[in-house]
């Protein structure tokens, strides 16, 4: 019986959507268990982490002088190594729970990182308590949580819109064709809000208003009728507290920067894409994934302005999560490193929606 429960807990990989904004967890045969920011808060006088997640998100623009809160991931990718490593581990340990053995990881990269940058996600998985350390890149993480056959010969192309980075791909035959990696996602249209708000009102806002205001009126095409908001911030010319009423379209003009910077990646991946899987994409139609694609319309600009029709799937913020537990079941003859799903053999392919616990979330 003992050997029955450490043979369980041996088999409970573990697929991470390590993002820039969020972390979220998947357990194999229980599926989505964590869900928090990635946010860390470290005592200076200690370089000991105090709070992780949620805990610490609460605590932005709060802290006294000797604790900083933290992002330890910068643009998809590891900007702090140590701190990044402790709240891999600490998400570990909370989603493995009394597991007697070390879990295999996955965690999800974006598309285009070095080689320097992927040894750093290994290592840092290792470090946090993981038996090995597999990579997947986030397009095809999507796609595979958005139920999309990437095993077929059409091509599909995807647009995975994240905290730190945008991710485009064409995806065929289990691989990715065409990518482009932008550095235009969720935490830049909220640095675009506080911008615009700094020089249209004179007004100083945090980066919690700021993704209050993107989340509730935030907008890359017009609503009707337009919506407003009452923002409280501290006037930029009296340092005293200020009350401005903002409306959804402001923010056409708030976020034309970052929203021109993935519009020209869309482009640019369109026009490198072989003239045999254009087809497929204007057939298909181009899929929008992850929290960024939530913004108001921004799937109305695409179809616009490409003229191929474009949605966002359902639940988009959790595909890459969901995807990456599904790729969980081809690890078992893989090496650590980058998963190549376009090497599995046709009689080890997983339907979509098949496996046990896939739609939990």
């Amino acid at each position: 019986m003992f050997k029955f429960k450490a043979k369980q807990a041996f088999t409970k990989d573990i697929g991470i959507d390590l993002g820039t904004a969020t972390v979220l967890v998947y357990v194999q045969g229980k599926g989505i268990v964590l869900n928090e920011p990635s946010v860390v808060a470290v005592n200076t006088d200690t370089d000991m982490i105090t709070k992780v997640g949620k805990e610490a998100q609460a605590m932005i623009g709060r802290t006294p002088e000797n604790i900083k809160v933290v992002r330890p991931l910068e643009n998809g990718v590891i900007s702090q190594y140590e701190v990044t490593q402790k709240m891999i581990q600490f998400f570990i340990r909370r989603a493995c729970g009394g597991a007697v053995f070390p879990p295999r990881v996955m965690i999800c990269i974006p598309t285009g990182i070095t080689e320097v940058e992927e040894r750093a996600v290994i290592d840092a998985g290792n470090q946090a308590g993981a038996r090995k350390t597999y990579l997947i890149e986030e397009p095809i993480a999507a796609a595979l949580g958005a139920g999309v056959d990437i095993f077929s010969p059409t091509g599909h192309m995807i647009v995975d819109i994240g905290g730190g980075t945008t991710d485009v791909a064409v995806i065929s035959l289990g691989g990715i064709v065409v990518s482009k990696s932008v550095n235009a996602a969720g935490n830049q249209f909220d640095a675009a809000i506080m911008k615009y708000m700094r020089r249209r009102h004179n007004v100083i806002i945090g980066e919690r208003t700021a993704e209050m205001i993107k989340v509730r009126i935030g907008a890359v095409y017009e609503h009707s009728p337009a919506q407003e908001m009452v923002v409280k911030g501290r006037c930029l010319l009296q340092g005293l507290p200020k009350e401005v009423t903002v409306s959804s379209k402001e923010m056409l003009e708030a976020m034309i920067e970052p929203i021109t910077e993935v519009l020209d990646a869309i482009y640019s991946v369109i026009e490198n894409t072989p003239p045999e899987l254009i087809g497929d994409i204007l057939k298909g139609g181009i899929l929008l994934t992850g929290g960024g694609s939530q913004l108001y319309g921004i799937d109305k600009l695409i179809t616009e302005i490409t003229k191929i029709k474009t949605r966002v799937v359902e639940h988009p913020e959790l595909c890459v999560v969901k995807g990456t537990g599904r790729a969980l079941e081809y690890l078992d003859n893989m090496p650590e490193g980058i998963v190549d799903l376009s090497k599995i053999r046709p009689s080890s392919r997983v339907p979509a929606g098949s496996r046990k616990g896939s739609n939990k979330t």
